[in-house]
């Protein structure tokens, strides 16, 4: 009720123009990371709901992820560049943008959680990092400030997008078999893909610190 309350409220400021009408390109390129997380959910999960045995099948839907994530990746670069090249930058944009990041990668980590690649304690820290950050958000624009990505934030998605990947490759070569044809060491393997999660819950707090010290005012002008 209070999301509803809070789009309510945005609409009535006379900022509606960026809700009606013919959703801008560099918004609909968003808009494909927020329609593709669950699909690559789905998509992750399918072998292990429906226990199929062969592994070719597995293989091929794990493989199929990669160019899925990878493309919805970089709608992240493409929604970017088309909203300053048509103009298209808007509050709407900035708020929506980090959203639909955080709406593929959490939905991503969820997964590799529980595949093991990614530790509990790490998901859950940046769980408690991106809510709070959604919160400061969500008071700056009731205050009329909508924040944008930082550069902190940016590094911090860069090594989301990174450990994302070394997860991802770590499931393909289990699934499709490689792991155990060639005699690769998983375990070590295993032990890089935590040094990023590490990393990315690093980069997530520093990040966040970051946008406190700039953006902080505004939590206290609000309680």
């Amino acid at each position: 009720m209070e999301a509803l309350s809070y789009i309510a409220d945005y609409l009535d400021t006379g900022r509606e123009k960026e809700y009606t009408g013919t959703m801008k390109v560099s918004n609909k390129l968003t808009l494909v990371r927020v329609i593709l997380a669950p699909v690559f959910f789905v998509l992750y999960f399918i072998p292990l709901w429906f226990d199929m045995k062969s592994g070719a099948a597995k293989g091929v839907l794990i493989c199929l992820l990669v160019p899925l994530l990878g493309f919805a990746e970089f709608t992240d670069f493409l929604d970017g560049f088309f909203a300053r090249k048509n103009g298209e930058v808007s509050d709407f944009g900035k708020m929506f943008d980090p959203f639909a990041d955080v709406f593929l990668h959490l939905s991503t980590f969820t997964c590799f959680v529980f595949s093991g690649y990614m530790p509990a304690l790490f998901y859950v820290l940046i769980l408690y990092r991106e809510f709070s950050q959604n919160f400061l958000r969500m008071v700056a624009a009731k205050k009329g400030t909508a924040i944008a990505a930082r550069k902190g934030g940016k590094l911090k998605t860069v090594s989301y997008v990174i450990a994302c990947f070394v997860s991802l490759l770590q499931e393909c070569l289990v699934r499709t078999g490689a792991a155990a044809a060639w005699g690769l060491d998983m375990e070590t393997f295993r032990s890089v893909g935590i040094a990023f999660y590490a990393l990315c819950v690093v980069l997530a707090y520093v990040s966040f610190i970051d946008y406190i010290r700039h953006f902080g005012s505004i939590l206290k002008d609000a309680a």
